[in-house]
C-alpha cells in the first residue's frame, strides 16, 4: 500500500508541473499552459488531500490516533494544501491564472523543504502538551491565515513588478491584472487570513492555559506570533483609517509575510515550548 510520503513526493512534482505551465503560460500567452496549470495545481491539490487524510489514518493504525499537525513536516503538508485550496478558489473566483505561478511555487517549496531529511517525515506520538482537542483548531486556523497571508504576499509582488518601469502594461506585464484590481485582492486576502490568525492566537492562549497554567508566556512563538499580528492589523488599520493603497501596501504586506516566516520557521531555532514545531 501507498504510504503518505510517496504520495507528498508526487504532490511535490505536480506542484511543480502547475507552476511550470502557469509560467508558460503567463510569459508566452498560452492558454493550454495556463489550463493545464489549473488542472495540475486541482491534481496536486487533491493529492495532497489524500495524502494528509492518509497521513492521519497512518497515526491510528500505529495507535497514536491523532491529525497530523503537531510536527513540522505534518505542518508542512497541511500548509501546502491550504494554499492550494485558496488559490483554486480565488481563480474560480477572479479567474486571474497568473497568480498562480507564486502559489504553485509556494506550495511547491513548502513540499520540497518538508522533504529535506532534517525535518524528519516519521510518526511520532504526541507529547503531553499537545494531547488536546485544541490542537485541531488552534493550528489548523493559523494555517488558513497563513496560506492566505502567503497569497497576498504573492499579490503584492505582482502589483510592485507591474510598478516597476514607466509602461506597466508591455510585455509579460501585460497579462497582471490592474493596479485596483491588485490592491483589492491584496486587501481582501489579508482581512481573510487576520481573521484566522485572530482565531489561531485566542485559542493557543486558551490552550496554554490549560496546557501551562497561563494564557501567556512571551515564548518566542507567541512574542512573534503577537509580531506577526501587529504587522498586519497596522496594514488594516493603515488602509481603513488613513486610506493607504498601492506600494505603500503592498510594502507592509510583505513585511508581514517576512514576520510570518519567521514565527513560522524561525523561532524553531530557539529555546521555547513550541520547539516541537
Amino acid at each position: 500500500m501507498t504510504d503518505s510520503v510517496t504520495i507528498i513526493s508526487y504532490v511535490t512534482f505536480i506542484f511543480g508541473i502547475s507552476t511550470l505551465c502557469y509560467a508558460i503560460g503567463w510569459i508566452f500567452r498560452a492558454r493550454w499552459a495556463d489550463i493545464a496549470g489549473t488542472a495540475a495545481m486541482v491534481a496536486a491539490t487533491l493529492g495532497n488531500l489524500v495524502a494528509f487524510i492518509l497521513r492521519w489514518m497512518e497515526t491510528y493504525w500505529l495507535g497514536y490516533g491523532h491529525m497530523p499537525l503537531a510536527s513540522l513536516y505534518e505542518s508542512l503538508i497541511f500548509f501546502s494544501l491550504t494554499i492550494g485550496a485558496i488559490y483554486l478558489y480565488v481563480e474560480y473566483r477572479f479567474r486571474y491564472r497568473v497568480i498562480g505561478f507564486f502559489a504553485g511555487l509556494s506550495a511547491f517549496l513548502a513540499l520540497a523543504y518538508a522533504s529535506l531529511p532534517s525535518v524528519g517525515s516519521q510518526i511520532q506520538p504526541l507529547m503531553p502538551a499537545l494531547q488536546s482537542n485544541w490542537l485541531i483548531v488552534h493550528v489548523m486556523t493559523y494555517f488558513f491565515g497563513y496560506a492566505a497571508l502567503t497569497l497576498a504576499f504573492c499579490v503584492s509582488l505582482l502589483f510592485l513588478l507591474k510598478s516597476a518601469g514607466k509602461n506597466p502594461d508591455s510585455g509579460f506585464r501585460a497579462h497582471i491584472p490592474g493596479f485596483r484590481t491588485l490592491d483589492d485582492l491584496t486587501y481582501q486576502l489579508v482581512i481573510f487570513g487576520f481573521l484566522f490568525i485572530t482565531i489561531g492566537l485566542i485559542t493557543g492562549a486558551v490552550w496554554a492555559e490549560q496546557a501551562w497554567g497561563r494564557y501567556w508566556g512571551w515564548d518566542p512563538k507567541e512574542t512573534w506570533s503577537l509580531i506577526t499580528w501587529f504587522v498586519y492589523a497596522t496594514l488594516l488599520h493603515a488602509r481603513l483609517m488613513r486610506g493607504w493603497e498601492g506600494k505603500r501596501l503592498a510594502y507592509i504586506s510583505i513585511l508581514g509575510f517576512a514576520a510570518m516566516l519567521f514565527t513560522y520557521f524561525g523561532v524553531n531555532l530557539l529555546p521555547g515550548l513550541h520547539s516541537y514545531l
